[in-house]
């Protein structure tokens, strides 16, 4: 199903699941008769995060179809907790499939493994290009604890106003300038009937992970596999501040995949998009475009 607003945006949703249970929601820009590119965010961001990538990509002759994943955004929230690696693979099958062929992937963090993992499982032929936002086979421990941290700190108690999330949202992300305008946090946020603002995704999301370092293995193991294999044009762009994928973790990428591009961005962290967009939606355009 598909509605188009008056910004040129069309709303689409998508029905997945082992018995068609969920509903995704997507916002696509440009001509679907163009070749897809399916954006798909990291663990608790939605599909917002793509905006002005997703606009500039349509600008060059792309369909692009930012997507809100299973438990984030407008999506449905999986009342299974089904929240593992292989559900969100098999999601980003059943939208490729509805959206045919032609299509290329851009995936950060949580969707940056779930395009990987879904074209490697359906015979490699899944996407025609794909790009990796900050996420390789090998990530850091550490990192990926203080991630973890920050998204659960509030996740129950939320937020008395959107002020307050802009000023915790500026203590994990001291790179980036503090903006003094709150309304894009209004599209990361819901307001609850209690009346105070939580994160638009499911915190049952990492309720869903209680062997951490059982999935982290299977995860790097189908990952390494995966990275292995790639056959399709591949981009790797890391946020050179990045505390979860380091130097050394790029590097093993490039040697699973040596015929990878690969661009590390200065001065952006983990959410390039967010840190350095001009930049990341220029490196992107290039690799997808040319």
């Amino acid at each position: 199903m598909s509605t188009e607003n008056n910004t040129g945006q069309t709303r689409l949703e998508f029905t997945v699941g082992k018995d068609r249970h969920l509903t995704l929601v997507a916002d696509a820009w440009g001509n679907a008769s163009d070749p897809a590119v399916l954006l798909a965010h990291g663990g608790g961001q939605t599909r917002h995060a793509w905006g002005e990538t997703a606009r500039l990509l349509a600008e060059q002759g792309k369909y692009a179809v930012a997507l809100d994943l299973r438990g984030h955004g407008e999506s449905d929230w999986d009342p299974h907790e089904d929240y593992a690696f292989p559900d969100y693979a098999a999601d980003i099958k059943t939208v490729v499939d509805e959206l045919g062929e032609h299509v290329s992937a851009v995936g950060a963090s949580l969707g940056g493994i779930s395009s990987l993992i879904s074209h490697h499982t359906h015979d490699h032929q899944l996407f025609n290009e794909i790009v990796l936002v900050d996420i390789t086979p090998r990530i850091e421990l550490d990192g990926l604890g203080r991630i973890r941290d920050f998204m659960l700190e509030h996740a129950e108690a939320g937020f008395a106003t959107l002020e307050d999330a802009a000023d915790f949202v500026a203590s994990y992300t001291p790179n980036r300038k503090r903006s003094t305008n709150t309304d894009g946090l209004k599209k990361n946020l819901r307001l609850c009937d209690d009346g105070r603002y939580r994160w638009h995704w499911d915190p049952k999301f990492f309720a869903a992970r209680p062997d951490q370092k059982r999935e982290g293995h299977a995860r790097f193991e189908l990952m390494e596999n995966a990275a292995r294999a790639l056959q399709i044009p591949t981009l790797l762009v890391r946020g050179k501040i990045s505390d979860l994928v380091s130097p050394e973790g790029a590097q093993e990428f490039l040697d699973l995949c040596p015929h990878a591009d690969f661009i590390d961005i200065e001065e952006a962290g983990h959410m390039v998009a967010g840190d350095k967009n001009d930049i990341f939606s220029s490196a992107v355009i290039e690799f997808l475009c040319k």
